[in-house]
């Protein structure tokens, strides 16, 4: 079972805790962890593409001369897809890119993203975001002491108002519930900071 130090805002040491090995020292599936960013990067896929059909385009259904007598192709449309301005055939149509992912596969990836943050040194566990005002200078200065001056993923348990507020106006700070946090989240920032009950919500829920 791995045991981490748990650190105030200061970034000084006031605690340890055990975290779930199932969770935090689990395997790094790397397979898995493509499978469901994959899958994450599909569902914000917007897919609003669109061509337009030969039924779409604008013009007459009058066929344009004979059938026969006059020397040229037969031709029935001005709208047919061979002719300039005509619908476009097996165009892009506006679509959804989601698919669904089994559950097993993005809980593994899940674990497998948190251990791989924790064996990189790259997650670090607070023991409560704990601010005075919802100044965004009062969190920058907090995570700058956090050694976490770029991109930082923040997860919390429940609802914190002035972490909320401190950390939307600064940029690379994301700030996500424990019940929301993604492997996609977990993978594309450089440091993530968790609560010290947020840690533990994640290492009973995941295990």
């Amino acid at each position: 079972m791995p045991k981490v130090d748990i650190v105030d805002l200061n970034n000084q040491t006031v605690g340890a805790m055990d975290l779930a090995d199932s969770v935090f020292a689990a395997p790094v599936n790397e397979a898995l962890l493509y499978e469901a960013v994959r899958n994450l990067q599909a569902g914000l896929h917007r897919g609003t593409h669109k061509t337009k059909p030969r039924g779409e385009v604008s013009g007459a259904g009058k066929k344009l001369w004979k059938q026969k007598g006059t020397g040229r192709a037969r031709m029935g449309s001005i709208r047919s897809p061979i002719w300039r301005h005509g619908g476009t055939v097996h165009g892009p149509v506006v679509r959804s890119y989601a698919y669904k992912l089994p559950k097993k596969m993005m809980l593994g990836a899940l674990r497998s993203a948190l251990s791989a943050k924790l064996q990189a040194g790259e997650l670090k566990v607070v023991n409560a975001f704990t601010f005075g005002d919802h100044k965004s200078k009062t969190v920058r200065a907090a995570l700058n002491r956090l050694e976490a001056p770029r991109k930082v993923l923040l997860v919390e348990i429940g609802e914190n108002r002035n972490l909320a507020l401190g950390a939307r106006n600064l940029d690379g700070v994301t700030l996500v519930a424990t019940r929301e946090v993604n492997v996609y989240q977990l993978l594309g920032h450089d440091r993530v900071l968790v609560s010290q009950q947020a840690a533990a919500k994640l290492s009973e829920a995941l295990a």
